[in-house]
């Protein structure tokens, strides 16, 4: 006699997540990182590290066969670290987003960059919004982990996972928690910084906490998605508008003749109520220089006005031509035209000891420069080669002979590698937009 069949029942809540949280604490959870760039694939070693079974998901075919050969393209993950993970099969690379079907746990690293017009450029999330959507499982937690807006997790990123019928903080989970990587920083690291959590619900933020709890040291636990995205934009916003503050400086220490470097030493020696914060050629990486246009367009769309922080990216934006007229003012001084002069810019990347380039003011300031008919060459030990102005140029050899044919040399980006008594020795000129030669007393060195 046939038996009738179970009616099926859908897991509760709470039987979902605790098979989750078992996976997580047992390390059987598979994870996965969606983007392998500077932020994804040094947070897919710290899990790997860790004894999870990580699998990198990248449109990028150059990422992914470089990931699975052990082989490395960011500096913070070295090939010591990443060979022995993929030799032990911690950690594997692919370009196909049904990955995502075999997956526990998924963080979602991808670009958040700006439209020429300034405004949020979002695709890069929403495609991989769309992606885990159409692969959802029962049980999976999403973490989105890419700089944006305060909203962006529950009105753009839920209604796409919620198009497959499954309830958040049921069916699956999902929370934000930002991205806080500062490449070429081996002190703070990706284990080492605070980790924010907000989760849409509160069983996801526990979710999301208990996992990164596993290979991150501290987490800080909030109380909505909106709140983590709001702390991040508001420390890169904090950054912006004191970088703005000493570029000012610079440009009205300079109108003084007052050396700007040495003014915030002097401040800085009060031992409260000041943080020193350094003017330079201009801003660069991904964060500081984009994410404050985040925080504005999203502050217009509520009927604020954000006069405070568009004035800072006004400030910041100038630097690289300021820059540029200091050399040319620099050369002039000397009896020589920036035209048909040749400069060398030490550096090319946004920050120091990084192989890092995205919105580099260094690159701005050495197209300026070409435009205004300079021969410009560069040398960074971190960035074999750049392209300007539509041609490709390598970097060369910080030679004695390299610096003595240079009319003026450009300290852009204040790399540890640059031996700085070898370039002081062997320049007629230098512009020193970092004060790496302080202390030195050559007259040759002019500073920003």
């Amino acid at each position: 006699m046939l038996q009738p069949r179970e009616k099926f029942t859908a897991p509760t809540q709470y039987e979902t997540s605790q098979e989750l949280a078992r996976k997580i604490q047992n390390r059987a959870a598979r994870l996965g990182v969606i983007g392998l760039g500077y932020v994804g694939l040094t947070l897919a070693a710290e899990m790997a590290k860790e004894g999870f079974e990580v699998t990198g998901i990248d449109i990028d075919r150059n990422k992914v066969d470089s990931v699975n050969s052990g082989i490395s393209y960011v500096l913070d993950v070295p090939n010591e670290t990443l060979l022995p993970l993929v030799t032990q099969k911690r950690i594997k690379a692919t370009q196909s987003l049904a990955a995502v079907e075999n997956l526990d746990a998924v963080s979602i690293c991808v670009p958040t960059p700006l439209r020429k017009t300034k405004e949020p450029d979002l695709s890069y999330v929403v495609a991989a919004a769309e992606a885990v959507g159409n692969h959802l499982q029962q049980g999976q937690l999403i973490v989105v982990e890419s700089t944006t807006y305060p909203g962006t997790t529950r009105e753009l990123v839920l209604p796409i996972l919620e198009k497959t019928g499954r309830q958040v903080g049921r069916d699956f989970f999902l929370a934000f928690s930002p991205e806080r990587v500062d490449p070429g920083n081996f002190t703070h690291t990706t284990r080492t910084i605070p980790k924010i959590i907000g989760g849409v619900t509160p069983q996801c933020g526990k979710l999301a906490s208990l996992l990164y709890q596993q290979f991150v040291d501290k987490i800080v636990p909030v109380s909505s998605p909106e709140c983590a995205e709001m702390a991040k934009l508001l420390e890169n916003t904090f950054r912006n508008v004191n970088i703005a503050l000493a570029n000012e400086m610079a440009i009205m220490c300079h109108s003084f003749g007052v050396d700007v470097w040495e003014v915030i030493e002097a401040a800085k020696t009060k031992p409260f109520g000041f943080m020193p914060f350094y003017p330079g050629p201009g801003l660069g990486g991904h964060c500081i220089p984009v994410d404050p246009y985040y925080l504005t367009w999203k502050a217009r769309l509520n009927g604020c006005e954000p006069r405070f922080i568009e004035l800072a990216a006004q400030i910041n934006s100038q630097m690289p031509l300021f820059t540029i007229t200091r050399v040319a003012d620099a050369l002039n001084d000397r009896q020589r035209s920036l035209k048909g002069s040749k400069v060398l810019g030490l550096g090319v990347a946004y920050k120091r000891d990084t192989s890092d380039t995205r919105e580099s003011p260094a690159l701005e300031v050495l197209y300026g420069l070409q435009q205004k008919g300079a021969a410009v060459s560069y040398s960074d030990p971190h960035v074999p080669s750049i392209q300007l102005n539509d041609e490709k140029i390598k970097s060369l050899p910080l030679t004695a002979e390299v610096l003595e044919a240079a009319d003026c040399i450009v300290l852009l980006t204040d790399h540890a590698a640059f031996n700085y008594e070898i370039i002081a020795a062997h320049s007629q000129l230098i512009v020193d937009c970092r004060n790496a030669f302080k202390g030195f007393s050559r007259t040759n060195i002019v500073s920003l």
